[in-house]
């Protein structure tokens, strides 16, 4: 199984993670490629670093290698809208014919199977970017009953977030009993603090790195379903 994983130019922490996870499944192999992002922010410059033509060719240079499946590595469509990932996912699959998916897309259909509707929102982002993604999810049907977001705009520093700071944000928001909470950045070192937490707090914890680097069913191939982390 060949993983063509699209991340942020930004992004370090994926990669990293990438390597740790094929060691569990080396059946496995990850092959990426990067679409030019910088920073986080509401305004027309930011937005168009995820111009749906530019993203559609970056994930297309994934095709070279033979991949079975293509997966969108970044949170963006958390806080443009949900639309953006549903079109980005139609449109590789069409123009390519190879199965893809994105990592919003799947934290939602990890939530729908969790039967959360309570949740818990972990951001890296200013007050206003993390204001929006819970909007967004509220139009998606849930209710974002506690949000915590650390007021960043660069892209590259939020890897530089301490654990410490995440498991306070983590554990800040588990005090409203979510149903599930979401860390939502895959450029957040926090894969490894979210499984610990979740048996801590027994609250499921969906850090998007870890959910970004797992195997899920998609279009072309509605039957398969082999997460790395397991």
């Amino acid at each position: 199984m060949r993983l063509g994983l699209l991340i942020p130019s930004s992004n370090v922490v994926l990669e990293p993670l990438a390597v740790r996870l094929q060691a569990k499944r080396p059946e496995v192999s990850v092959h990426v490629s990067r679409l030019g992002v910088i920073d986080v922010q509401l305004d027309a410059t930011s937005r168009a670093q995820f111009e749906m033509d530019a993203q559609v060719a970056a994930a297309k240079l994934l095709c070279d290698a033979k991949v079975d499946q293509i997966t969108w590595g970044g949170t963006s469509a958390s806080w443009i809208g949900i639309a953006h990932d549903e079109a980005f996912v139609q449109r590789v699959t069409h123009e390519t014919g190879v199965a893809a998916t994105t990592c919003v897309l799947d934290i939602n259909r990890r939530l729908r199977k969790l039967g959360a509707k309570r949740l818990g929102m972990v951001t890296p982002y200013t007050d206003d970017v993390a204001t929006q993604i819970n909007r967004n999810y509220v139009d998606l049907g849930f209710e974002v009953i506690a949000a915590s977001s650390d007021g960043g705009k660069l892209s590259h520093d939020f890897a530089t977030i301490p654990p410490a700071v995440i498991e306070r944000m983590v554990k800040g928001v588990a005090a409203s009993q979510p149903d599930a909470i979401i860390i939502m950045c895959t450029n957040v070192v926090a894969a490894d603090i979210a499984d610990r937490l979740e048996l801590e707090l027994g609250i499921p914890i969906l850090d998007s790195a870890a959910v970004t680097l797992s195997i899920v069913p998609c279009q072309k191939d509605e039957k398969r379903e082999m997460a790395l982390s397991d």
